[in-house]
């Protein structure tokens, strides 16, 4: 791959495999992310005559998505916004003339890191946790607390879209579609 200037990732490898590149740790084997960081005005404007030109170097040289976006904008949205009760997404937009690429970042972050967030939930209390997308049900336990992993049996699950539909996991139940699942589940 050194000598086709291929990058580490852009290679079919076998598990064992992985296990070794994963200890050498080659910079072309991390996933990359383009930020192209551009005047505040030509952000609102949608205009840089730079853009096609690093997209096409991009293209060039392994690709990778891009994200134009304006530090100075951004701070501009963070310090307008200000404060908790105001959305920054909505204020940046209608007072700005803009809308903040920050959740935009992060998302395209979590997909070229292939990470997920699942939640866990009790009477009183929701927590979000980040796990590598394909992970089993005992990693993903463990990422709660090692003795989880460990002592794994089993998970109790649920769609958050049927929660959402039917609105309290009770009703979830009676549709059956609240399942255990054992060690095998890809969260």
């Amino acid at each position: 791959m050194l000598e086709q200037k291929r990058a580490v990732r852009d290679g079919e490898w076998s598990g064992k495999e992985v296990e070794f590149l994963n200890g050498i740790n080659f910079m072309t084997a991390k996933p990359v992310v383009y930020l192209v960081n551009i005047g505040r005005d030509q952000y609102i404007t949608k205009k840089n005559k730079w853009l096609p030109k690093i997209q096409e170097w991009i293209k060039n040289n392994g690709g990778g998505p891009m994200i134009p976006y304006s530090a100075e904008f951004e701070k501009e949205v963070l310090a307008a916004a200000g404060s908790p009760d105001k959305d920054a997404r909505d204020f940046s937009a209608e007072e700005l003339g803009a809308a903040t690429m920050i959740h935009k970042i992060v998302n395209t972050g979590y997909r070229a890191l292939r990470l997920i967030h699942y939640f866990t939930a009790g009477e009183d209390e929701v927590k979000c946790w980040t796990l590598r997308k394909g992970t089993k049900a005992p990693g993903a336990a463990g990422v709660i607390h090692t003795d989880f992993e460990k002592g794994f049996i089993c998970a109790e699950v649920q769609a958050f879209e049927d929660l959402d539909r039917l609105g309290s996991e009770l009703e979830v139940k009676a549709e059956g579609l609240y399942l255990q699942k054992g060690k095998d589940y890809e969260v």
